[in-house]
């Protein structure tokens, strides 16, 4: 049975242990604030119900009691065949870490990481084992969206990284290998893509916040929810990929070159036009309760998807 250790068990690490304890997997979870691993051990079991629910999780109770609190670092590592690191979102904390883990774990435990932004040649270089490190980011929340990104340094052992995506689709996740390390991996570079373009659009005055998000919730959102933007535009023109870019690449380069040079999109002014056109106040509450909402959504979009016939070659 696989070992996973999670450390750090904030709202990335219990959805973690949510995926791979209900994928048969012995969990240990460690957190280094009193009493935040045992809290969080008790919403996995909120979590673990509610995917059973949608006929995502088949044994809850199961699944909750492979989970256990560990003592301290070296009694997470202990035994590890893969570390999911969800530590503080700094170089400084990261390397920190690493250095700890690195010294404790043994040799073959793969070393890997939810960090949305730093390479792991940034945290690894002088590590001793820096061959076993890895990122493996997530998106929020891993237990109901299922990609994560397997983004090695340049000296991590391949075999590593087949070894941690073999665990990872073992846990029913759907991971990517990055070939080559890029700031801020494939998802939040094309997230970051669109994110400037509606900010741009809304500053500009060309359509309100709730009618950009209309579109990709109505519109492009509906095909990409199981479609990729590659597969989209081979449907998009009868000879397929090539034919679209010949017949509309012009075009594509003139909108995407119209946007080049004109600053931060994300600025006050712009940020003000949006919150000036947002319903509801901006609060922890509001968040906590559309996050709830949005995570009942998205597990019903899963289950359907699961269910859902695959597309024909």
């Amino acid at each position: 049975m696989t070992s996973i250790a999670i450390v750090g068990s904030g709202l990335i690490g219990r959805a973690w242990a949510t995926v791979f304890a209900s994928h048969g997997c012995q969990v240990a979870l460690h957190d280094v604030a009193p009493g935040a691993a045992e809290a969080a051990r008790a919403h996995i079991g909120t979590n673990l119900t509610e995917l059973a629910g949608h006929g995502l999780v088949d044994d809850p109770t199961g699944s909750l009691a492979r989970i256990r609190v560990a003592a301290d670092l070296a009694d997470v590592l202990k035994d590890a065949d893969l570390v999911q690191e969800n530590g503080p979102e700094t170089v400084e904390a990261k390397r920190a870490l690493f250095a700890q883990m690195d010294e404790i774990a043994s040799p073959e435990t793969v070393l890997a990481s939810s960090t949305s932004f730093i390479m792991a040649s940034v945290f690894s270089e002088t590590l001793a084992g820096r061959a076993r490190c890895l990122v493996a980011h997530p998106v929020n929340p891993p237990h109901l969206v299922p990609i994560v990104e397997l983004a090695p340094a340049p000296w991590t052992d391949p075999a590593v990284v087949e070894r941690a995506k073999a665990i990872y689709e073992a846990a029913g996740q759907v991971p990517i290998t990055l070939r080559k390390e890029k700031a801020g991996f494939v998802l939040n570079r094309l997230q970051a893509v669109l994110l400037a373009e509606a900010f741009r659009l809304v500053g500009e005055g060309v359509a309100s916040a709730q009618d950009v998000d209309k579109t990709i919730r109505d519109g492009l959102g509906l095909r990409w929810s199981f479609m990729g933007p590659f597969e989209t535009i081979e449907l998009n023109a009868p000879g397929g990929i090539p034919d679209y870019c010949a017949r509309y690449s012009e075009s594509l380069d003139r909108m995407v070159r119209s946007s080049e040079g004109l600053g931060n999109p994300f600025d006050a002014a712009t940020v003000a036009t949006v919150m000036s056109e947002w319903p509801g106040t901006q609060s922890a509450e509001r968040v906590k309760r559309l996050s709830d909402w949005r995570d009942t959504r998205l597990a019903a979009l899963q289950a359907h998807k699961r269910g859902a016939s695959r597309k024909p070659e």
